[in-house]
């Protein structure tokens, strides 16, 4: 998405959702901004190297630019933006490493969170996975598909019954979003990952623990080299199609009198 700023959010507009109240504390008002700030960014509404005026945020809001900064300071630790001194913020660019090692985390995570699960779901677990794998598989829009696909994910561990472990995957979902997202792009990624997601349910079903969790890996870890490799070679073009010269402009064509 070209020429994508905090101008365009439209922040200059009124936000759909009610203005913050003005008695709102500031640490729940600076996260109310992180968090609408974090979704334009998942959605594609502010791209990688988006500047994140301090200003314009603040008009949307209506709020003072104290908790501005401090939503900007928690998305940088967060990785969303960053924050350069004299410069200002700006959204995060794609990373292919960032890419790749979200995904070799979530594999661990999964791997563990899977093995927990299986000998906890019941018929009613199961078919609820059933139901949320086919919404996804039918799913051509990619935002609601992200949606779709971490609600699937996320039922196949919820038996587990850790919620810390569910957590830190939900904030590793979150993080991936916008990598995910990227996969549409390629040929074959909807089909491919819907039968992994097939081939994963069935294992869970015959509570086949190592087979569910070598599956799960590999889908995870396939991803994020797909995703590596994908940023790796966008940015190398773009770095050579940035070295061409410049097509020089012909000289003006010289004119005689009458």
């Amino acid at each position: 998405m070209s020429d994508t700023t905090t101008d365009l959010l439209p922040l200059d507009t009124p936000a759909r959702a009610p203005l913050l109240r003005a008695a709102a504390p500031r640490e729940s008002t600076s996260r109310v901004i992180a968090d609408a700030l974090r979704e334009a960014i998942i959605d594609g509404t502010l791209a990688p190297g988006a500047p994140l005026r301090q200003d314009a945020i603040a008009r949307h809001f209506s709020v003072s630019a104290i908790p501005v900064r401090e939503a900007l300071r928690l998305l940088e630790t967060e990785g969303w933006a960053k924050v350069a001194v004299h410069k200002g913020a700006t959204v995060a660019p794609l990373s292919a490493d960032e890419a790749r090692e979200i995904y070799e985390i979530r594999s661990a995570l999964e791997s563990l969170a899977i093995g927990l699960a299986i000998p906890k779901h019941t018929a009613a677990t199961l078919r609820e996975c059933a139901a949320l794998g086919r919404a996804a598989e039918r799913e051509a829009d990619p935002s609601l598909y992200v949606a779709r696909n971490a609600a699937f994910h996320m039922s196949l561990y919820a038996p587990a019954a850790r919620p810390q472990l569910e957590d830190l995957i939900r904030v590793l979902h979150r993080r991936g979003e916008r990598y995910l997202r990227l996969k549409f792009g390629l040929p074959s990624y909807k089909g491919e990952s819907d039968d992994e997601h097939t081939e994963l349910l069935d294992a869970v079903r015959r509570r086949d623990v190592p087979a569910a969790q070598a599956l799960v890996v590999a889908h995870l870890l396939g991803t994020g080299e797909l995703l590596h490799r994908f940023l790796t070679e966008r940015a190398q073009a773009e770095a050579a199609l940035a070295s061409q010269p410049k097509p020089r402009g012909r000289p003006p064509r010289a004119t005689t009198g009458s």
